[in-house]
């Protein structure tokens, strides 16, 4: 009896040493989670609660970044001085693997895409679409400063006179 006993707990201490490396071993194995790797981060510079002042140091609005959906996408929540709202969804396009920004105000709606310069900051070319129908080109650049203010530049494009013209800058700095 005793021999029985030992060899049954000789094969269930083996059984469950097996079973216990192969759940090491699946756990080893998976995927990291969605959203994690490097290129989910890019914008990470933006995320915050900040006041956004313009090229004359006026204040311009209040800006909500928020990370959301597990890491996956970024939010943005804006409020100008005046009381105006828009919002944006900034994600990685698992189709094409750029960021996409698509924003949404009463003003107008943009979508553009890219992903970083060589100089680190995330440019964007898309389309500006206003109520009235009409369209054009549109760029925008978010640059981390040295100071750790962000600075955004946009350009929509004029086909008549063929240049870019100046659309807004401003310089995001974090509230306290």
């Amino acid at each position: 009896m005793k021999k029985l006993f030992l060899t049954t707990a000789t094969v269930l201490a083996a059984s469950c040493g097996n079973a216990l490396a192969a759940q090491n071993s699946d756990a080893a194995a998976e995927p990291p989670p969605p959203c994690s790797s490097e290129i989910f981060h890019q914008f990470d510079f933006w995320v915050g609660d900040w006041e956004v002042f313009g090229p004359a140091g006026k204040k311009a609005g209040d800006n909500v970044i928020s990370v959301e959906e597990g890491g996956c996408l970024l939010v943005e929540h804006w409020t100008n001085t005046s009381g105006g709202t828009g919002q944006s969804y900034n994600f990685v396009d698992l189709a094409t693997n750029k960021w996409r920004q698509v924003w949404v105000s009463k003003g107008a709606t943009i979508d553009y895409s890219g992903g970083l310069n060589d100089d680190g900051a995330m440019h964007l070319e898309g389309e500006i679409a206003y109520p009235n129908g009409t369209t054009a080109p549109f760029k925008g650049t978010w640059t981390l400063n040295e100071d750790g203010t962000v600075t955004q530049y946009f350009q929509q494009y004029d086909s008549e006179k063929d240049v870019w013209n100046d659309w807004f800058t401003g310089t995001y700095k974090k509230k306290k």
